[in-house]
């Protein structure tokens, strides 16, 4: 009888054949009906296997988790028999506390380490390859780099003298420590404490040469990780005996001399290897503080320093009071020299440009005719250090930097801090510092380009880019004002409001670029006053652009290189394409138009040159007062002067418009003695009237700097018509062979 509820016979509903339902029975099997009943088997096995699956699964994942448990109570059971109580469960708790500290602090430490090991790629040995003899712009020798004329002496044929006195004042643990010396570091820090200030150095031997090589004088932690770790990577890369002698042969030892070989033929007129033990003491105890203990320079002071040396050798064992009493009753004397100083900060970067055009030729011995002029280096040395004399203290700025480059591109003066014997980091063309509103030039540059002009009014209000809002000094806002008032008055907002509304950050990233800046610019919407890193000799650079009429003011520092042979080897005419054009004439001139305000009804005020010399430029102040800046023109020289501090504190309110513009008039007025002067281009009136030149001829030197004296043969008037004259033989058709009659 059929199912009632499944009239269909639908799938799993079939009927069952049994008694008295089968075909015997005499039912007939209706058509598909095995087909159907094959159909209603195969879901019921699909369902059979997926069971046994899932069956699988749970069974394995539970004993699986059995089991882990079961192990995990095996290692319980087994570290049970290594608990401790009591005080040695302090221990060890300490103990692994200090392991995972240890493994975090090794993270955070070879993080930091990156920095070394990146210096350590480059090649730091190639300095040691060259012999450069550096002359200034009139052809007089000014100093040496990399390998002098001294060959550097092994270390075995040094005398014991000199490795006594050094290794006893610098470094008496030398051939026991790995490159960091726990021991002297400990020593060092409780002499410090007992005597309330810093009379003792922790760093050894293998530092300070890591310092040297590779880092600044900057006084921070990262520094000094760096320095620790690429002491570490020099002690495994150098033996004892390469480190000593690399020390001895690298190390600044004042007078513009670099290694004791060196040094002993400047102070004393023999070589290294012919000094005594009064000469070795007085050479050791120059590491310390080469321009203070100088002995051309202070005598008595390298004396005294000296004797301190022939303590160390006692009191390290090395030598008795016996043996050093000869030389403490009969101290060194040195060789009467000229007291010329060396323009350091300017023959290192000229250095490592000699070693940049070096792949041009073969040769590493070289004489080098470079572009200083000592008359207006010496000027500008004096006007840094006078300034920092003078005001530093009130200001709290401890260091400055300057540039001056002739229009031209030639740099003239370089001054890369305040005493090159203390730090040999250059301040001028390695120190990357905020450049404030000294930056604006290159916003307002694009804006001329664009198609704006000096009167062209913007808005001056607060504004919000994003989360950020710039505010003026003083928080004041002037309302609709000129562009050229906006840059006079150095107010934050317009060029603010400029990049955000009309130029964007890119075209002012690309004006800075082809300017001259070579630091990297952020990529950052407040780079439109100053918050990009530069260095001196960036905006020096790109400075020189505006008098140069809009033209690349190719700056450099090497005219010629010869070899010892008297060849040519590199002429920057002759070798270096002309300069191009990066700035319209007439953005140029809009530029030198509003620039020549600032130091006349802008924040420049004492900048402005004496007698009428057309001045133009741009001051910079930057957040906390960290930076003070001025940078300046004429048409005969460009000047960027910095002041602030190594560690970037702030000074006392100093801003761009105060030291760096008086500094900048000191060292300008008197580098335009003498000279002819030039047309600021785009400028009405550039050049000052007859009556300010008999003032300029008449003046007399002012703030006790000397009467600035250039080494020329012949007068202006006279070099022009030579050079006129040499231009005309260039020109000339060269003369016909005269011919010789025969004698018959």
């Amino acid at each position: 009888m059929q199912d009632p509820d499944n009239p269909g016979n639908g799938p799993g509903n079939g009927p069952e054949i049994g008694p008295g339902n089968g075909p015997e029975n005499g039912q007939k099997k209706r058509p598909g009906k095995a087909a159907n009943e094959a159909a209603e088997k195969r879901p019921a096995k699909s369902r059979h296997i997926l069971l046994r699956i899932d069956s699988w699964i749970d069974s394995t994942v539970w004993n699986a988790g059995f089991r882990a448990a079961e192990i995990w109570e095996d290692i319980t059971i087994f570290f049970r028999r290594f608990r401790v109580r009591g005080w040695k469960r302090m221990v060890f708790e300490l103990a692994g506390e200090g392991l995972t500290l240890g493994a975090a602090g090794s993270v955070l430490m070879l993080l930091l380490a990156q920095p070394a090991f990146e210096a350590t790629k480059e090649d730091w040995r190639n300095r040691g390859d060259f012999a450069v003899t550096f002359t200034d712009r009139y052809g007089n020798v000014i100093g040496h780099r990399g390998v002098i004329h001294q060959n550097s002496v092994p270390i075995d044929e040094l005398p014991d003298s000199l490795i006594k006195s050094v290794l006893a004042t610098e470094d008496r643990r030398f051939f026991d420590h790995f490159g960091i010396d726990f021991i002297g570091l400990f020593r060092a820090m409780s002499e410090n404490a007992r005597a309330g200030e810093v009379v003792q150095g922790g760093s050894t031997l293998t530092q300070q040469l890591a310092k040297n090589l590779f880092l600044s004088n900057e006084r921070s932690i990262d520094r000094k990780v760096t320095e620790a770790f690429l002491a570490l990577w020099l002690e495994a890369n150098l033996s004892k005996k390469e480190i000593l002698s690399t020390y001895l042969d690298r190390a600044y030892m004042g007078g513009g001399t670099f290694g004791a070989a060196a040094a002993a033929q400047f102070y004393f007129g023999k070589n290294i290897t012919d000094v005594n033990l009064a000469e070795s003491a007085m050479l050791a105890g120059l590491f310390k503080a080469p321009a203070k203990y100088a002995p051309h320079v202070n005598l008595p002071a390298a004396r005294a320093r000296a004797n301190e040396v022939l303590t160390n050798l006692v009191q390290s064992g090395l030598m008795t009071e016996g043996q050093v009493i000869a030389a403490r009753r009969n101290p060194a004397t040195v060789v009467d020299r000229n007291e010329v100083e060396s323009p350091d900060f300017f023959l290192d970067w000229a250095f490592d440009e000699v070693q940049r055009l070096s792949s041009r030729f073969h040769q590493h011995s070289l004489i080098v005719r470079t572009t200083i002029d000592m008359g207006i280096q010496q000027a500008a040395e004096d006007s840094v250090e006078t300034s920092l004399r003078e005001y530093g203290e009130a200001y709290h700025a401890k260091q400055g930097a300057m540039v001056m480059i002739e229009n031209g591109g030639a740099v003239r003066a370089m001054v890369g801090g305040r005493d090159y014997g203390e730090s040999q980091f250059n301040r001028a063309s390695r120190a990357l510092r905020q450049p404030g509103s000294s930056f604006k030039v290159y916003t307002y540059a694009v804006a001329m380009e664009s198609g704006m002009t000096p009167q062209t009014t913007i808005v001056d209000a607060p504004i919000y880019w994003g989360n950020w809002s710039p505010h003026n000094y003083a928080n004041r806002y002037a309302g609709r004002i000129t562009l050229e008032t906006a840059i006079a008055q150095s107010i934050n907002t317009v060029p603010v409001r400029l990049a955000k509304e009309k130029l964007g950050i890119q075209p002012i990233r690309a004006m800075a670029k082809n300017l001259g800046v070579e630091t990297p610019i952020r990529d950052d919407v407040t780079i439109p006053i100053g918050t990009s890193e530069v260095t001196v000799l960036d905006q020096a650079t790109a400075y020189a652009t505006f008098p140069a009429g809009g033209y690349q003011s190719r700056r450099h520092g090497i005219t010629q290189i010869l070899d010892y042979d008297g060849d040519v080897l590199y002429d920057f005419d002759r070798d270096e394409p002309a300069p191009k054009r990066v700035l319209s004439e007439q953005a140029d001139a809009y530029m030198n138009q509003m620039l020549s305000r600032v130091p006349y009804v802008g924040t420049a005020r004492k900048a402005a040159l004496d007698n009428g010399i057309l001045t133009a430029g741009k001051t910079g102040t930057t957040q906390a007062y960290r930076d003070a800046w001025f940078v300046g023109f004429t048409g005969n020289y460009t000047c960027a002067v910095w002041f602030g501090n190594d560690d970037y504190t702030s000074t006392n309110e100093m801003t761009g418009g105060s030291l760096p513009a008086m500094t900048f008039k000191r060292a300008m007025d008197y580098a335009h003695q003498g000279v002819t002067l030039r047309a600021i281009p785009g400028v009405e009136n550039p050049l000052p009237s007859e009556k300010d030149l008999a003032k300029t001829a008449a003046a007399k030197p002012q703030d006790g700097l000397p009467q600035l004296i250039r080494p020329r043969m012949l007068s202006v008037q006279s070099t022009g018509i030579l050079k006129k004259l040499g231009e005309k033989l260039k020109d000339a058709a060269p003369l016909a062979p005269a011919k010789v009659a025969s004698a018959e």
